[in-house]
């Protein structure tokens, strides 16, 4: 949608399972809790960051000596990210090898104990530290 919002959908056999969303920056954030308000939600998780640009653009990172940010670098560091091929991880014979040695296959037990979760409803109390946007 713009620079600062970014959505991905995990599709199987052709059906959306889970919806992303990465929201940097207040105005990207404070739409997100309006849609979300208005029961017009459709993510199932989001990343959320205060800085415009992601942590890329934040404090932390590449200055020049003088402690403005240092553009040419951070668009260095933009293309070399960009670069790096996406590869799906079954396909990478480390994660195979996990799942044969220390997982005992893929359909066991020991994974689902391990890399899944369950969640439960929480029950939400009203306070005087609700934000209210």
């Amino acid at each position: 949608r713009n620079k600062d919002f970014q959505e991905v959908t995990l599709e199987k056999d052709g059906e959306t399972v889970l919806r992303f969303a990465a929201a940097y920056g207040f105005r990207n954030i404070q739409n997100m809790v309006l849609k979300l308000k208005k029961g017009k939600f459709l993510y199932h998780f989001v990343e959320v960051l205060a800085c415009p640009g992601g942590c890329l653009n934040g404090k932390g990172q590449a200055q020049t000596e003088d402690g403005k940010p240092d553009k040419a670098l951070l668009n260095q560091m933009e293309e070399v990210y960009a670069a790096i091929p996406v590869r799906l991880p079954e396909t990478n014979m480390h994660v195979q090898k996990m799942y044969q040695d220390w997982l005992e296959g893929m359909d066991s037990k020991k994974v689902q104990e391990t890399l899944h979760t369950k969640y439960s409803a929480v029950n939400q109390t009203a306070s005087n530290l609700d934000i209210k946007w």
